[in-house]
């Protein structure tokens, strides 16, 4: 995460550069011009498009779509998702029509905020839990537990560190990360793209889902009408709570480019904060457009824990409406933290 700190905005340039293909059409005309540079545009900036011609062919007019959404050769970018886009254009000439397709990729123009910790308390944590997911419910702490033949999901009096509820998952599930939506409990495993859904109070398995485009489950959290679903690239999916199928996604952009490795989320007044996989950090994310805003920098906490051969990264992040304090802890940590941020 600490890259991140020095990242500078780079304001694209506004010259037209024609980066229009012709998806396999080899008789197109055409191609698309656009002030991306080098395919790369800012959304702070506008998007310019203009048709060349590689013949003096009169055009009669051009629709312009970005991922399906209809726009004008001069576009704000300030309100479109970033990341990787499809940019089409479909030419009507002469009686006739072709479509042309070019890659934009769209960049946050915002640089992410650095943002420090207080520890406030730190509590008992189960040192042989290797933590995947973590969210309260009604303040008792709810977890998911990884590893092949060790998968748990656990109910928990974070004070005491004691296990108030506990099942095992099946020896073939690695268990990822869990959100809590109107008293059920979601819970990702990683390679077998399949979640469980489980009654919040009895733990009673009440169904599993498939999932769709994304091929495996990190990390999960709500907005208490959608669930995002992190699958350890770029990518947020947006499932729909009552068929949980990928309903669209976000991708998690700077201003430089893409972060992968998006693990454990949780919402947390508005935003998104995510744990990235190996970095003992956690980025803020805009659910909007996938612009990271923020990011904390939680790597001294591994110093403070029980330093034994098994201690893995930082994961797990989780939001107390009662306290509205944050708590983290790690992979086989015996600490859980109660934290503050502050600027």
């Amino acid at each position: 995460m600490k890259t991140i700190k020095y990242l500078t905005i780079i304001f694209l340039g506004g010259l037209l550069i024609a980066c229009g293909s012709n998806s396999g059409n080899k008789k197109s005309y055409f191609s698309i011009e656009t002030n991306a540079k080098k395919g790369n545009i800012s959304n702070n900036e506008t998007l310019k498009l203009a048709i060349s011609s590689k013949k003096d062919i009169k055009i009669d007019s051009v629709n312009y779509t970005l991922n399906g959404e209809t726009f004008s050769e001069n576009t704000s970018l300030k309100n479109f998702k970033l990341g990787k886009q499809t940019l089409e254009a479909t030419i009507y000439f002469d009686g006739e029509k072709q479509s042309i397709k070019s890659p934009i990729t769209i960049l946050n123009s915002e640089l992410p905020k650095v943002y420090k910790y207080k520890i406030i308390n730190e509590y008992p944590h189960d040192i042989t839990s290797y933590t995947q997911g973590l969210e309260f419910f009604n303040d008792t702490l709810y977890e998911s537990t990884g590893q092949y033949k060790e998968s748990k999901l656990r109910k928990v009096n974070y004070k005491t560190g004691e296990v108030v509820k506990n099942i095992n998952l099946d020896d073939e599930y690695f268990g990822e990360g869990l959100t809590i939506l109107k008293n059920k409990v979601y819970q990702l495993t990683w390679q077998k793209g399949t979640g469980f859904v489980y009654n919040v109070d009895t733990f009673e398995k009440l169904s599993s889902f498939k999932y769709g485009n994304s091929k495996e489950g990190w990390g999960l959290c709500n907005n208490d009408t959608t669930l995002y679903k992190s699958d350890g690239s770029e990518k947020i999916w947006l499932l729909n709570p009552e068929t949980l199928a990928e309903e669209s996604f976000i991708q998690v952009y700077t201003n430089k480019g893409k972060i992968v490795g998006i693990n454990e989320m949780e919402w947390i007044n508005g935003q998104i904060y995510a744990n990235r996989y190996q970095k003992d950090g956690v980025a803020i994310i805009n659910p909007k457009n996938g612009g990271i805003v923020g990011v904390i920098d939680f790597s001294p906490l591994k110093k403070l824990v029980t330093q034994h051969d098994g201690l893995d990264v930082l994961n797990g992040i989780a939001y107390n409406p009662k306290t509205k304090t944050i708590f983290v802890t790690g992979k086989r940590w015996d600490k859980l933290f109660e934290v503050e941020i502050v600027e």
